[in-house]
């Protein structure tokens, strides 16, 4: 598998970095008002992805997150990769960015996951980054999701993991754990289909922590997204990090970084040795209203 390029026993190479809060000039995380300058442009957020990305490797970081809903961030990551070879990047289908780079857009992004949708954005993906997919998610699932069921789809994602791409999912909402489990009963020809679950977990809201090791005992590399709770915890980034990397299943731990100050921030998290991040768990459905509610800014 592509993931296995990674080597976790450097422990940097446990944090990766997500570009979901430069991709585009809008997003849902507090704060952006001081960590954005006011030019949002294509060339501006290119050159702050571009400074993130720098800094990143130049820390040891060598997981690279991004989504065909984050505006540019496959562009910008494309423009970047020529002398990282090192460099993992796993990319998302299922949402299509919607915004036409607008911060106040009435809707931002849409969700399909049927195979018509997977067939497109495999296709521009591919037009971007070429041969450098290594891992693919598809975008946000629940246990709704028709991607947990379509068997000719599962087929179609078996044929791209016979090309070296690993296939995995990311979850969201309240019930995570159970679209995690059921995505670890899907087999195609016999063998688990993704190999690759990406999910939110943190101090605020850790219900998925169960099924994610679940997860890693079958073999998946599992990745924390969201470990700051959309700047909810940004006061104490380095501890909310360093939590998440202290659980036995975390294979990679995202930092959503927007400025490279925040990323070093970030990264202090590999010298926390205190009990991290004491905070009061929410109940799932309040975390994911709370954050339903998160204007775009």
């Amino acid at each position: 598998m592509a993931l296995d390029r990674l080597d976790l026993s450097v422990p940097v190479r446990r944090i990766g970095l997500g570009l979901a809060a430069v991709g585009r000039p809008g997003y849902i995380n507090l704060g952006r008002d001081h960590d954005l300058p006011p030019d949002r442009s294509v060339e501006a957020l290119r050159r702050r992805s571009h400074e993130l990305l720098d800094a990143a490797y130049a820390a040891g970081v060598r997981y690279v997150d991004v989504a065909r809903s984050y505006g540019l961030a496959e562009e910008f990551v494309a423009g970047w990769l020529d002398g990282h070879d090192d460099v993992v990047v796993g990319s998302k289908w299922g949402y299509t960015y919607v915004a036409g780079w607008q911060v106040d857009a009435p809707v931002h992004e849409t969700k399909d996951h049927s195979p018509a949708t997977f067939e497109r954005q495999l296709a521009e993906t591919r037009g971007l980054l070429g041969t450098r997919l290594d891992v693919y998610h598809i975008h946000s699932v629940t246990p709704q999701s028709p991607a947990l069921t379509d068997r000719a789809l599962h087929d179609r994602l078996a044929g791209l993991a016979a090309e070296g791409v690993t296939i995995g999912l990311s979850t969201s909402g309240p019930h995570q754990a159970d679209a995690i489990r059921t995505a670890l009963r899907v087999e195609v020809d016999g063998a688990p289909l993704f190999r690759s679950v990406q999910a939110t977990w943190n101090p605020l809201e850790p219900s998925a922590g169960p099924a994610l090791a679940d997860a890693h005992a079958e073999g998946c590399h599992v990745i924390v997204k969201e470990a700051l709770a959309n700047g909810r915890l940004a006061d104490r980034d380095d501890e909310a990090i360093a939590a998440a990397l202290r659980q036995p299943w975390a294979s990679t731990v995202l930092s959503g970084a927007a400025t490279v100050a925040q990323l070093a921030a970030n990264l202090r998290a590999l010298d926390v040795t205190g009990d991290p991040a004491r905070v009061t768990p929410e109940a799932p459905d309040v975390y994911w209203q709370h954050r339903a509610a998160l204007a775009w800014s």
